[in-house]
């Protein structure tokens, strides 16, 4: 037998890779080790490189940990434009799309759950980021095509409407505060962007994601209490004077109205953000094949969303019949409230409001940037074959900001694009995890299971591009004042 073939034979029969130097020399490395190495941080009882990656560096959590980014990750400023998607359908069909969206939204995420964990052979693997699910259910390429663009900029266009919407906050509460005879000169808009983005990066060198619980319990707080004053507030003052529930314009045509339906559905969909952030939190708890973590994730998750109704339903509902067709486009009910209310409420209402929003856009940051924080931190990972310092960890973090900063003052655009980010998130919320669990799970044909995420997987995927064409129709049918670098 020749030496190739001996070489040959032994790396198949003992699972090693053998190496013949020139000088006749022999290596053997185990092929599994290699393996190890080389695969993706998804295996159960994690790798090197999941001990230093933000997502699993820590792999304390429990279902209170759950609980709590649930809620801070599910309850936020989209919430606030709910009345705008209700003035264009009205009441019947706006209570049927937020039900709907909503039940639609709790069963792909106890698919996220379910599919978290996998047995392959003898080999047990955790899906702990949404990027390595997607790849192993629709392969490499394609799993990375369909995926990371959809949830980098979710997580990415999330955070540049936060630094709007907290640095917007920001001016607005020292306006209250110091009045009109306050001597003292306001900061510029961007200056107040500026104020936040700081505050943001700061607060994002705490190390991972275990270790922000308690910033999103503080989130979860302030989103709940500032979403039941502002729907309390509106309930108090009554309907506003000439509000209806007409529409301002009467459609141009059958078209318009149709795509002004669609981009109505993409706001009530961007309302349910936060699929994205489903198998992170799931990956930051210890599992093992007899005690697995969708356990006390679902807890977690089924906590939070006994609240969540809460906010969403009274804040949709009070508002519609509050403001009618007058509810302000950006940012719905906070600005409602401001123009509306703003010299018959308190000034410690409104302060108060301020700040509780404030502090949730900086929670809101942490738990958004993390997915973000762990793709910079892996891909350093993968040039260098080292992990990050802690400068180098800082710097990513006060890179992203930064950028973050960049985009939202020369597109500040973004804030009012809530159905076209809708549609674009719709996927990873609605469609993706139902083809996911009939590649990976593979139910029988014909089966219930089967029957449903095919059903629903093939409709979130057309309300996608359905809701993407009607966003951009309203865009350019409504016109839309850019105001680069001119945040106002």
């Amino acid at each position: 037998m020749g030496k190739a073939a001996i070489v040959a034979t032994m790396q198949s029969c003992l699972d090693v890779e053998i190496v013949v130097d020139d000088d006749e020399q022999v290596r053997i490395s185990h092929n599994n080790q290699k393996k190890k190495l080389n695969n993706p941080p998804t295996t159960g009882g994690g790798s090197s490189l999941e001990a230093c990656l933000p997502i699993t560096e820590s792999r304390n959590g429990n279902a209170f940990y759950s609980a709590f980014h649930t809620l801070n990750s599910g309850i936020g400023f989209q919430a606030l434009s709910l009345p705008l998607a209700f003035a264009v359908l009205g009441w019947t069909w706006g209570i049927v799309s937020l039900s709907l969206a909503f039940g639609w939204q709790i069963y792909t995420i106890w698919l996220l759950t379910q599919l978290h964990e996998s047995v392959d052979g003898v080999q047990y693997i955790r899906y702990s980021r949404y990027i390595h699910l997607a790849k192993a259910a629709f392969g490499e390429k394609r799993g990375k095509l369909m995926a990371l663009f959809p949830i980098m900029y979710l997580s990415g266009g999330t955070c540049v409407a936060l630094i709007t919407l907290g640095g917007g906050t920001m001016k607005h509460f020292f306006q209250i505060v110091c009045g009109d005879t306050c001597l003292s000169k306001t900061l510029t808009t961007v200056e107040w962007f500026l104020v936040f983005t700081f505050c943001a990066i700061v607060l994002a060198q705490l190390p991972n994601l275990n270790s922000i619980a308690g910033v999103s319990l503080l989130g979860a707080i302030t989103a709940i209490t500032y979403c039941t004053m502002i729907w309390v507030i509106s309930v108090t003052h009554g309907r506003v004077t000439g509000a209806s529930y007409e529409p301002l314009q009467p459609y141009k045509s059958e078209t318009a109205k149709a795509f002004s339906v669609l981009n109505a559905i993409g706001i009530i969909a961007f309302a349910f953000r936060g699929h994205n952030l489903v198998l992170e939190i799931q990956g930051t708890m210890p599992s093992t094949p007899k005690q697995q973590a969708h356990v006390p994730m679902w807890k977690g998750v089924k906590f939070a969303y006994l609240l969540i109704p809460f906010c969403l339903y009274p804040l949709a509902i009070v508002g519609y019949w509050a403001y009618g067709n007058l509810i302000p486009h950006n940012y719905g009910m906070l600005n409602a409230l401001y123009k509306f209310h703003g010299n018959k409420s308190s000034k410690v209402v409104l302060g108060l409001t301020c700040i509780l929003v404030v502090i949730n856009c900086l929670s809101s940051f942490q738990i958004y940037a993390m997915p973000v924080f762990d793709n910079l931190e892996f891909a350093y990972f993968s040039l260098k074959k080292k992990p990050c310092s802690s400068w180098v960890r800082r710097g990513f973090r006060a890179f992203f900001g930064c950028l973050a900063l960049f985009i939202a003052v020369a597109l500040p655009v973004l804030t009012s694009l809530a159905g076209l980010l809708g549609g674009i998130a719709l996927p990873i919320t609605l469609a993706y995890p139902c083809f996911m669990w009939i590649i990976i799970k593979k139910p029988k044909r014909y089966t219930a299971m089967w029957i449903i995420n095919w059903g629903l997987g093939i409709l979130g995927m057309a309300l996608s591009f359905l809701v993407i064409a009607g966003a951009v129709w309203n865009i350019v049918d409504k016109g839309l004042k850019p105001n680069f670098f001119r945040p106002s």
